[in-house]
């Protein structure tokens, strides 16, 4: 059954501002994705793409999202070896959000079904899905820029679990254009007893609208482990909308470095009993340097746990956003919900802005939420420095200290020790 549609009253300026970019967009024409488009379309008209006084919106500016044209963003060179290259993989390649066939695997893997949006058959598993969790997204907070992506994204990746494949998938975004305005759409189902790992990596283009959507079955498991980063310059809006059912698992972790703006918002249901799901997330940010995670969980089953666990680095006016919420349903009982969110401010020029919040509406759980704040800690700095480590090398340990609850969260110890890795990589190449 489809939901009621997103109703709102919109000022003229957001109405124009909104159609202005919808008539510098082109749909992909064709296909079983058509009607999912199309209703998408009129949700973006109804809500109005975001705008400052937008309450979801007030701690990050919208505006590098909802211009009809993306800002330059310099290709950032490095020698530093692209995340997860150590780790045996299949390799799915876009540049500028486009596919780039010879650098990616042959898409065949066992336990797996993969195909490409933009050549899916008119019969397609994912016509049920797509656009769907993403719908469901809409209500109680709209997220109108993950309909626009709905509406137009050109390709992506669709992945049907219905085993337990041997090694992870990496969808690896590659940004080659200082003007690329990217947007893809992947969707994930996972089959009851399923599982597998997707990670994903690299800055994707100068604009990156990306949505992900993820429907796990009864038992079944998905693992998910990003890492953001490397082209200073680029903006990033990422939507995760997942549904898990009885018994199921979904474990998100992101690890984001570089990057003018960066806003990743998170959408779980839990519609099964004893079902399980993690979002994590670590950002080291430095200077111009804007990092926003939204979350919102929804409890409405019984037995359920749910963890959110944030940790920010900032450092020469660096800005870090977070806003949490977990909402439990009535008859949710048994419900685990646990929520923090915390800064490290490297000097006095960055700032932390947070907003958690609870919302129940059953009397038998455990829900909790903490955020916190601060500088490092001067008498653990001094146990180190009284042991001989130099002032750089003893905060840039306690920095990754600091981190550490939040990359536990993945379960792989070689993707942690990449995750860990990487961190050290980038402090020890600032306190150079």
């Amino acid at each position: 059954m489809a939901l009621a549609p997103v109703t709102a009253i919109l000022t003229p300026r957001k109405q124009e501002a909104t159609e202005a970019r919808l008539a510098a967009m082109t749909m992909p024409a064709g296909g079983w994705s058509d009607a999912a488009r199309q209703d998408a379309v009129a949700r973006v008209r109804a809500m109005g793409l975001p705008g400052a006084r937008d309450e979801y919106w007030k701690y990050t500016k919208p505006e590098g999202f909802v211009d009809v044209q993306a800002q330059a963003a310099a290709v950032f060179q490095s020698d530093e070896a692209p995340m997860f290259d150590e780790l045996d993989r299949l390799k799915i390649v876009f540049v500028d959000g486009v596919f780039d066939a010879d650098a990616s695997d042959d898409l065949a893997l066992e336990g797996v079904s993969i195909d490409r949006l933009a050549e899916a058959a008119d019969i397609h598993w994912a016509k049920d899905l797509y656009g769907v969790l993403e719908e469901r997204g809409q209500d109680p907070v709209q997220r109108p820029l993950a309909s626009l992506n709905t509406a137009y994204a050109t390709d992506g990746i669709l992945i049907h679990v219905t085993g337990k494949p041997s090694k992870p998938i990496n969808l690896i975004y590659r940004h080659a254009s200082e003007q690329s305005d990217a947007i893809l759409h992947h969707v994930i189902k996972v089959d009851a007893g399923a599982e597998a790992t997707i990670l994903e990596n690299g800055p994707a283009a100068s604009r990156f609208n990306k949505c992900m959507e993820v429907d796990v079955a009864d038992t079944g498991r998905l693992h998910h482990v990003r890492a953001q980063g490397r082209d200073h310059e680029r903006r990033a809006i990422t939507h995760i909308f997942a549904r898990l059912g009885t018994e199921s698992t979904f474990k998100s972790f992101t690890l984001t470095v570089n990057g003018v703006m960066t806003r990743n918002e998170c959408v779980l249901e839990l519609t099964g009993d004893d079902a399980e799901a993690h979002v994590a997330g670590a950002c080291m940010g430095d200077g111009n340097f804007h990092h926003d995670d939204t979350v919102f969980v929804t409890h409405d089953a019984v037995n359920c746990e749910s963890r959110q666990v944030f940790k920010k680095v900032l450092r020469n006016g660096a800005t870090g956003v977070f806003q949490g919420k977990i909402l439990v349903k009535e008859g949710a009982q048994k419900t685990d919900g646990y929520q923090i969110s915390q800064s490290l401010l490297l000097d006095d020029d960055s700032q932390f802005l947070a907003k958690p919040e609870l919302e129940i509406y059953a009397d038998d759980v455990a829900c909790s939420h903490g955020s916190t704040s601060g500088a490092i800690d001067e008498d653990g700095l001094f146990y180190l420095r009284a042991r001989g480590v130099p002032r750089g090398m003893a905060e840039d340990l306690m920095t990754i200290a600091f981190i550490a609850e939040a990359v536990q969260e993945i379960e792989n110890e070689d993707i942690q020790e990449q995750i860990n890795n990487r961190v050290a990589g980038w402090l020890e190449r600032r306190r150079g």
